[in-house]
């Protein structure tokens, strides 16, 4: 509650908290809008693999020259400029950097740059959910050996979704589903990068102004970041994943209550405890009024004649049974909402959602039927998607995670709609991402399988 106090008199006392920033596209570039506008915070260092493409978007968000004119870090240090650089290894390097925001959206890359900053000693907040959904709990687990943080990024929805979910924790509610929205029908699944601005509302021409980049919004509309971040939600709060998948029941906020519970009480759920996702779409493609596309949700149960009776005389929106109630954030704003984290893990020592189990994974799925030889191009793309699997389910068939099915030739054909595993895939184990996934893999396999 008192975050912009404590920058202010970070500002104040001219100890500004030093961000290095890996990777400035999309969801980087509307960091950068926003940090000239926040208090007690000095941005040192830009890494990107295009600092000329950097340095565009600083200009296109606002940026003048003399501001990002630094010719070292150290001359950033000196001037409180910023440096604009290809090097992440210098920057994670950096001494004086308190915070390092991985926003490259590249799940292998995103993984070596956490990896790095543990052995620097330097928090980390992953803006890369893709990596998080596929080894998160072991990222999470190296953090805590390194006496370092690692946080999801506030802004996106997973870290907005754990925040109403410790909250209705915190107040004493037991959760009994949570997620985010989603513009969703069954069709979508094959969306491809050139299909994808006609189904998600937008000319190319309004795509191409913002920046926006076709196949990873793609990943949206074919159902892969629903799973991606369904998976973060379910590894750092506890809940589960569905056994099938998703459900992407429709609903408006007020039908959240409603859908949200068990299948024995009318509702959608398995059992109590699940991740999901509410579709803004009926079944037949109209769009649903007051809808939760671009928000989260927490349900939770009045388990008691008292709280049920609160919810009566206040008024609340609940199922038809009063049992059950919903609060929601209706809209995220990504990169504009970053500094949440930087301050909470700089002024607070608290990431802003961390994996605490293995609860949930996405599993890379055929997109149309593949062939030997078939390039698998990741998420968004032209031959696979992601479903949300409970992690027991995918160990135990060994699925490809979907974070790592990027530029990975198959050796044997897969079906349309069938997962990928990883005996399906000529895949170079000596990746640090596919080390540190197999390394997960290890430590949660069940029991009887490992000394099988």
């Amino acid at each position: 509650m008192n975050l912009y106090a404590k920058l202010m008199g970070r500002a104040v006392a001219r100890r500004p908290i030093k961000v290095g920033l890996i990777g400035a596209g999309k969801f980087g570039a509307m960091y950068l809008h926003q940090v000239l506008r926040t208090p007690g915070i000095h941005l040192v260092g830009i890494a990107d693999l295009s600092p000329a493409r950097a340095i565009e978007n600083l200009k296109r968000v606002g940026w003048t020259e003399e501001r990002y004119a630094a010719t070292s870090l150290d001359d950033a240090l000196r001037h409180g400029t910023t440096f604009v650089t290809d090097d992440w290894q210098a920057l994670i390097a950096c001494g004086a950097i308190d915070v390092v925001a991985e926003c490259t959206g590249n799940p292998v890359a995103a993984v070596e740059h956490c990896l790095a900053a543990f052995a620097a000693g330097k928090p980390i907040i992953n803006v890369t959910v893709e990596a998080d959904a596929f080894c998160g709990p072991i990222l999470a687990h190296k953090a805590r050996q390194a006496g370092v943080i690692y946080s999801l990024a506030y802004g996106d929805q997973p870290a907005l979704a754990c925040d109403l979910v410790d909250w209705a924790r915190a107040c004493g509610f037991p959760v009994v589903a949570a997620g985010r929205g989603h513009k969703w029908l069954p069709q979508y699944r094959e969306s491809t990068p050139e299909t994808v601005w006609d189904h998600w509302g937008l000319t190319a021409e309004q795509a191409a102004r913002g920046g926006m980049n076709p196949k990873m919004f793609n990943a949206f509309l074919d159902g892969s970041k629903p799973a991606i971040e369904s998976a973060a939600i379910a590894n750092a709060t506890g809940l589960a994943a569905p056994s099938e998948g998703l459900a992407f029941p429709p609903g408006s906020v007020d039908d959240i209550p409603t859908l949200m519970r068990p299948r024995a009480e009318g509702g959608v759920l398995e059992a109590k405890g699940q991740v999901e996702v509410v579709s803004c779409l009926t079944t037949d493609g109209r769009p649903i009024a007051n809808d939760i596309r671009k928000g989260v949700w927490v349900c939770f149960e009045g388990d008691s004649e008292y709280i049920r009776n609160c919810f009566e005389e206040y008024n609340v929106v609940t199922d038809p049974s009063g049992r059950y109630m919903s609060a929601y954030k209706k809209w995220h704003l990504i990169g504009l909402e970053l500094g949440i984290s930087v301050a909470s893990i700089a002024l607070r020592g608290e990431p802003t959602g961390v994996a605490t189990c293995f609860n949930a994974d996405v599993a890379a799925t055929a997109k149309r039927d593949l062939k030997p030889g078939d390039v698998l191009d990741g998420e968004g793309g032209y031959t696979v998607f992601g479903k949300l699997t409970p992690a027991e389910t995918s160990l135990d068939h060994g699925y490809l995670p979907l974070g790592l099915a990027h530029q990975v030739r198959l050796v044997r054909p897969v079906a349309k709609d069938a997962c990928i595993t990883w005996s399906d895939v000529a895949i170079d184990e000596t990746l640090p991402a596919v080390r540190l996934r197999r390394e997960q893999e290890a430590l949660h396999m069940p029991a009887a399988r490992r000394h099988a």
